[in-house]
């Protein structure tokens, strides 16, 4: 609930106050990313490079209502998480207006690499070390009992050397309970599982029952365009592709790809999300099926099964230490430039609002 002149206390955001920051501390560069009630800027916290998202608060009491409860949603859950496929969250504060301050990650969206790259895929390995980052990060969410519901490529960020994913956006994420009746058709069509939706058109807002089980079917979604580098359920519109799969049972196609891949996509999409695997089951299989792919550990140099950018010790390698076996180019990631030039003049936060 909302303070008397439209914004949250510091008990009604339900974080510590170490996560509050002060905005004369913020400067903000140029928009990196855009979504329908937020925009990403690219920035400075105390001489640290940030991104900094900015939430447009509404026009309407009820549209202030839901954004600000939604705002103290995230901050509360993003303080509470911490895992080196997530992006780390730096601090927040809703005053002149709402704002989540994380740690910058400058590769670019899956959505954006992956279209770089077309029409050549990924190899094979490489898309299994990205999936694995992706499943360790919802791993992490769903063991503190948080459901991110709107897993997509445009939610998952490289860092500077392309080697890592990280997880972003707990604007729809949720703590899961299972008395609680959630919002149906939250997410974005083409990655929604199919129980989000009913045999009956749902009204605007409608509340069912569901579980972290909808993150599975997403991963398995997103786990399908790293191997084929294509849209999934191409040539439908989003909601061709969110009915097809929810009325009609359609999934993406599975072959050319490893029998043991296939099985995991194929229990992952299930339409029965009790039949679905949890994270710490995806993330063992994927484990088990890079350790068949990999040469034999003394092979490898030592480097390789150490996660320089680590907020919590890996217990084996994920994508960056796949990437490292197979690149070979020699060129130094735009990260670790030194003397790379400085590319933008910030603006101080409080000149802009």
């Amino acid at each position: 609930m909302g303070s008397g002149d439209g914004f949250y206390s510091i008990e009604e955001l339900s974080v510590d106050t170490k996560w509050l920051i002060d905005p004369k501390h913020l400067f903000v560069g140029p928009r990196i990313g855009e979504g329908a009630h937020a925009k990403v800027y690219e920035g400075k916290y105390k001489n640290q490079n940030v991104a900094i998202k900015i939430v447009h608060r509404g026009d309407t009491p009820e549209e202030i209502f839901k954004r600000e409860t939604r705002f103290a949603r995230e901050v509360a859950m993003l303080s509470r998480v911490q895992h080196k496929n997530l992006a780390k969250f730096i601090g927040a504060c809703n005053d002149p207006v709402m704002v989540i301050v994380t740690e910058l990650l400058l590769g670019g969206t899956l959505r954006k690499f992956l279209l770089g790259m077309r029409p050549v895929c990924l190899d094979t390995h490489i898309a299994v070390g990205f999936a694995l980052d992706i499943a360790r990060a919802i791993d992490c969410l769903h063991s503190h009992g948080i459901i991110h519901r709107d897993l997509k490529p445009e939610n998952l960020i490289l860092t500077a050397d392309q080697k890592t994913i990280k997880l972003v956006d707990f604007g729809l994420a949720r703590e899961e309970s299972l008395t609680e009746m959630m919002t149906a058709e939250t997410g974005t069509y083409r990655w929604m599982a199919p129980e989000l939706y009913s045999t009956v058109t749902l009204k605007h807002g409608e509340k069912k029952h569901y579980n972290h089980k909808v993150d599975a079917y997403s991963f398995a979604i997103v786990f399908w365009e790293l191997l084929h580098n294509k849209l999934p359920f191409e040539g439908m519109s989003n909601l061709q592709a969110a009915y097809a799969a929810a009325f009609k049972n359609v999934r993406p196609c599975l072959e050319n790809l490893p029998e043991e891949l296939g099985i995991i996509l194929s229990s992952c999409w299930t339409e029965d999300p009790n039949a679905r695997p949890n994270f710490s089951q995806i993330v063992q299989m994927l484990l088990q099926y890079i350790s068949a792919i990999l040469p034999p550990k003394s092979m490898i140099p030592s480097r390789v099964f150490a996660s320089e950018n680590a907020l919590l010790a890996p217990e084996s390698p994920g994508s960056s230490s796949l990437i490292a076996v197979c690149d070979n180019s020699g060129e130094i990631p735009r990260g670790e430039m030194e003397d790379e030039p400085k590319r933008f003049f910030f603006f101080c936060f409080k000149q802009c609002y």
